[in-house]
């Protein structure tokens, strides 16, 4: 009996396993994740929201998020940080590279990043709730209720 296409490529060795999943977890985080830390009031990075206009920005954005595209991300924008803020970036989804590109510029800038999976597209998936207006907004309580920061 021939093995499965699954089976055809024998599995890594559990020592590869681990290392590539690690630095995967290294690089990347997920919406449920951020949702989490969000509502339970963890805020031990920086929510960025890379991509469109402002008024797009406006229209729907992750709670907590900040927007700023990646075109400007710079080391004088990026000084009202500390060096060694971590800095979750994000973009519409799986068919845009906003939140890569920012990750890039922010790596060359020397500060640590993840990217988050999946991105606008990915929090909708999770059924979880979006902010609007021009201030970052929240993410309070189980029930992923968005509220306004004045």
């Amino acid at each position: 009996m021939r093995p499965s296409t699954v089976a055809q490529t024998p599995a890594a060795p559990s020592a590869d396993a681990l290392a590539h999943f690690a630095c995967r977890l290294s690089l990347e985080t997920d919406c449920a994740d951020v949702a989490a830390s969000m509502r339970d009031g963890t805020k031990d990075f920086v929510l960025l929201h890379v991509v469109g206009s402002p008024e797009a920005y406006n229209t729907r954005h992750i709670p907590g998020a900040q927007h700023l595209p990646h075109r400007q991300i710079t080391a004088e924008r990026m000084a009202e940080w500390p060096k060694d803020t971590l800095f979750v970036v994000y973009c519409a989804g799986p068919h845009c590279n906003g939140a890569d590109r920012a990750a890039l510029r922010l790596a060359e800038l020397g500060r640590p990043v993840k990217l988050m999976l999946g991105g606008i597209t990915g929090w909708a998936d999770e059924g979880f709730t979006f902010a609007s207006g021009g201030a970052p907004g929240s993410l309070l309580g189980q029930s992923g209720v968005a509220a306004q920061v004045a």
